[in-house]
């Protein structure tokens, strides 16, 4: 069971040179390396979102100016929830929203609700709505109209 384990040392005074590597001149090798990026065409850039306006974006508006707040007797456009629309080339809707709260009752149903709405306009491809908290909302976000509604004005 007591077994010797042995390592065999062995000195040498030289050690032969590995063999150089050596490339077959099957391709034509460039000078610069730069040369084929240079020559490169800038690919052109992605379609720019659809200037607001127009009759498929004012649609949109509309469609959101359906939906109410459950707690606020004022449609979400005009109550400042509604940061940004943007339509595609391809005409996709992109929403970005936020909400009075984070703790507001419909944060889980709000968006989806929104997104189904503005899917449904005759002539939009595909809704997408982002929930975003930054900026807060506040009142002051709010239009003249609702602010009138409300008794702010």
């Amino acid at each position: 069971m007591n077994e010797e384990r042995r390592i065999e040392v062995e000195e040498v005074e030289a050690v032969a040179k590995p063999p150089k590597a050596r490339v077959a001149d099957r391709f034509e090798r460039k000078r610069d390396y730069l040369a084929g990026f240079l020559a490169e065409q800038p690919r052109p850039a992605e379609p720019a979102p659809v200037e607001p306006g127009g009759d498929l974006y004012e649609a949109v508006i509309e469609a959101l100016k359906e939906i109410y707040d459950p707690e606020i007797p004022v449609n979400i456009y005009d109550l400042g929830l509604i940061y940004d629309v943007e339509i595609t080339p391809e005409n996709h809707a992109m929403v970005k929203m936020t909400l009075t709260t984070p703790h507001c009752p419909v944060a889980e149903s709000m968006p989806g609700e929104v997104e189904l709405r503005v899917g449904s306009v005759p002539g939009v491809g595909h809704a997408e709505v982002e929930l975003v908290w930054d900026p807060p909302w506040d009142p002051q976000k709010m239009s003249d109209e609702a602010k009138l509604e409300l008794g702010m004005l």
